[in-house]
């Protein structure tokens, strides 16, 4: 009998968007569509907000969550085994009015702060022995800042434009924050470590691109002058052909147009560049 896993993805956002392209690319037939649930390759995907998910997570209740950085830290599972997935970045950090004197966080002591991370942002500022009432929200944290009824916020930044709107500034930088993959710590599950497996290496193809090319055979050991730290590429022989080889190769997408002229100076032609769907 399969073993069921349980893995939550997010329900709606760009979150959603990106974390149902990446499972597609990693070859799980998961909709693109609403649904609460769908079966797939012994995996139950069920549709939920990130902090609902993290929370189902550190209660025992899911395998595994797609979720944020934030939504880890507020339910204290950041240590739990973790991909990086390198989407829905932003910057978590605490922010108050302009025309504040302080510094710091350290000098919020006896200050109010209103955040959606209220578990995390009360243990930061214990950490910090700073005693500020933090005030739990769901809505946009900024306008309570601005008008004057919090004095700070903890919150996530994405590209600044809210906070300069509402004439806040960062005092500090906490920690970046991004999508990530977090299952269980001791989970010894086959659907999930294959799960793990097959996002890594979708994830390892998104900067790659396969690079096949026709050149002498005396100049392929040349590739690797062109393309550092790269593997021995599989050569080919030619119909016909005693001088010149097939070389096939991955490199790195951004290194591939950047070095097309060298390519060319070492005599290669016939260059082909494809798409890789996973790298392991």
């Amino acid at each position: 009998m399969t073993e069921l896993i349980r893995v939550a993805v997010p329900s709606k956002g760009r979150l959603r968007d990106q974390t149902i392209e990446l499972l597609v690319q990693a070859g799980y037939r998961v909709s693109r569509g609403a649904n609460a649930s769908k079966l797939a390759e012994g995996i139950e995907f069920i549709e939920m907000r990130p902090r609902d998910a993290a929370a189902w997570l550190r209660a025992g209740r899911l395998d595994a969550a797609f979720i944020s950085t934030d939504t880890a830290l507020e339910n204290n599972i950041q240590e739990w085994p973790t991909i990086e997935l390198g989407f829905a970045r932003s910057d978590l950090v605490v922010a108050c009015r302009e025309d504040e004197a302080w510094t710091s966080a350290s000098d919020l002591d006896g200050k109010t702060v209103a955040t959606h991370l209220p578990e995390w942002t009360t243990r930061f500022f214990a950490e910090r022995n700073v005693d500020a009432t933090v005030v739990s929200m769901g809505g946009a944290l900024e306008g309570v800042c601005a008008v004057g009824m919090a004095d700070a916020i903890v919150d996530l930044r994405e590209t600044g434009g809210s906070l300069s709107r509402n004439r806040l500034r960062v005092l500090e930088e906490i920690q970046g924050c991004q999508a990530s993959f977090v299952t269980a710590p001791g989970l010894s599950s086959g659907p999930v470590e294959l799960m793990k497996l097959r996002v890594t290496a979708a994830l390892n193809a998104r900067t790659t691109q396969y690079l096949m090319l026709h050149i002498d055979a005396d100049r392929v050991n040349d590739l690797s002058k062109v393309f550092t730290g790269l593997d021995t590429p599989t050569v080919l022989p030619l119909a016909g052909r005693t001088d010149r080889v097939a070389a096939h190769m991955v490199v790195d997408k951004t290194d591939l147009w950047m070095r097309l002229q060298e390519l060319r100076d070492l005599g290669a032609d016939a260059i082909v560049a494809l798409p890789t769907n996973a790298i392991l």
